[in-house]
């Protein structure tokens, strides 16, 4: 009977299939857990998480360690190499234990002609660290942990602050929460969450945020599974917000999966005459209904192209769009750090592209007086301010709406906020008026 993987060789499983097939973590993960034993999967999260996290330095200090590179079949021992260096370097665990159980793993992956490598480079580390660490630090992307065309883009956009975008990205993030404002007040529910979680506080400059000192099982929150809340950053619930749609109004919430802005929009604002969330991943847009379901709320649920007007829209204009425009999602890396290795400056030029699209797909569709909020999880202004700025040269009878706010960093349109600033993801937000 063949022996059920071991937590290393399942995390070196789901890292190699992040870096050789371009998946998402959070799209490998799950099949993954499965296939670990209760007690070990939260090392396997931990491993996974952690390895890419850290991976563009890790591949640094392998690079250190090796007398030749590995080849792309063994992928997967790479990555088991790396997780090793990851535990040895940030974790808390016995060296010994984490080098046998390394090469342990190396047989599970049916390597067991490399345990020799495994040991040895693991405890070379071990014996070389400081040696090891100053060959990573000697390029950009090793010290910083991040890939160099990145580096460069946030070194141009942002002289004053990379280096603290950077140092953000490597965070792990807090777990934050929205009191659902239909259902009970944040002040009553910090009440409820603070025998479980004393140190948990409202998050500054939101209405129902909390951020929890300690994560949580959302199955532990009071009232998850009753809608009395939901897990969202703080940043992302500024968006709805700024937006101030009023009851009575019509609302599309376009690229609306997997849902957070959708369910706060029918929070924050009972007897809107409509909310039309639309995605084009009919996958994802049925987890925007679960989790509107479980909010106890409706909108119209439509899976479409958002720029494909014609395939969806019924000639009715809308009082407030909201685009959450797909982006690099370069200010929310410390959430998932595969961004590091699955994106590459290419694919920015074809966001941008792609953001354009929407946005003059979308224009028309808003009433003279309405107003159209662009916001992005990306910090890079290319995405952001420029995007904005050659709209606003474009549509004469556009006019941005000043965001006037003490948080984040003001730009020439719109706001940006930083990942890390009060211990929130970086987002940009701009909102822009139709004149009447």
């Amino acid at each position: 009977m063949a022996m059920r993987p071991n937590a290393r060789a399942l995390a070196a499983l789901a890292v190699a299939e992040v870096v050789g097939q371009g998946r998402s973590l959070s799209a490998v993960l799950p099949a993954v857990l499965d296939q670990a034993p209760a007690r070990d999967r939260a090392l396997v999260q931990e491993l996974a998480y952690g390895t890419l996290r850290w991976y563009p330095r890790l591949e640094a200090m392998l690079a250190a360690l090796l007398q030749k590179p590995l080849k792309d079949k063994d992928r997967d021992l790479q990555a088991l190499l790396l997780a090793g260096l990851y535990q040895l370097g940030w974790l808390s665990l016995a060296p010994h234990g984490i080098v046998h159980a390394s090469v342990e793993a190396a047989r599970e992956l049916g390597k067991g002609w490399a345990g020799k490598l495994v040991n040895a480079v693991l405890r070379n580390y071990q014996r070389q660290r400081e040696a090891v660490e100053a060959r990573a630090d000697a390029s950009e992307a090793g010290r910083y942990a991040h890939p160099g065309w990145l580096l460069q883009w946030l070194q141009q956009d942002w002289p004053q602050h990379w280096q603290a975008i950077a140092a953000a990205g490597n965070e792990r993030p807090p777990m934050s929460l929205r009191v659902n404002a239909r259902r009970q007040g944040r002040s009553e529910y910090l009440q409820s969450l603070r025998a479980l979680d004393p140190g948990a506080e409202p998050i500054a400059g939101t209405e129902q945020g909390i951020r929890l000192a300690t994560p949580l099982a959302v199955e532990a929150l009071p009232g998850f599974l009753d809608g009395l809340v939901s897990v969202q950053d703080g940043a992302a619930q500024l968006a709805v917000q700024l937006l101030a749609a009023e009851p009575g109004m019509r609302v599309l919430d376009a690229c609306a999966a997997p849902g957070g802005k959708t369910g706060h929009l029918l929070e924050r604002t009972p007897g809107l005459a409509e909310l039309l969330a639309l995605d084009q991943d009919p996958e994802r847009l049925r987890r925007v209904g679960e989790n509107l379901e479980r909010l106890g709320l409706q909108a119209r649920l439509v899976a479409a192209d958002a720029a494909a007007v014609a395939q969806w829209w019924d000639g009715r204009p809308f009082d407030r769009i909201l685009l959450d425009a797909p982006c690099s999602a370069s200010g929310v890396i410390r959430r998932h750090p595969d961004i590091k290795v699955l994106r590459r400056a290419t694919d920015v030029v074809g966001l941008v592209a792609q953001q354009q699209r929407l946005l003059e797909a979308l224009w028309p569709l808003l009433v003279p007086g309405g107003m159209l909020e662009y916001c992005t999880c990306s910090v890079l202004r290319a995405e952001n301010t420029e995007q904005l700025q050659a709209f606003l040269r474009a549509h004469p009878e556009a006019r941005e709406r000043p965001i006037t706010a003490t948080w984040g960093h003001a730009c020439a349109v719109g706001r940006q906020r930083l990942p890390g600033e009060q211990d929130m993801d970086g987002f940009y937000y701009a909102c822009i008026q139709k004149q009447a």
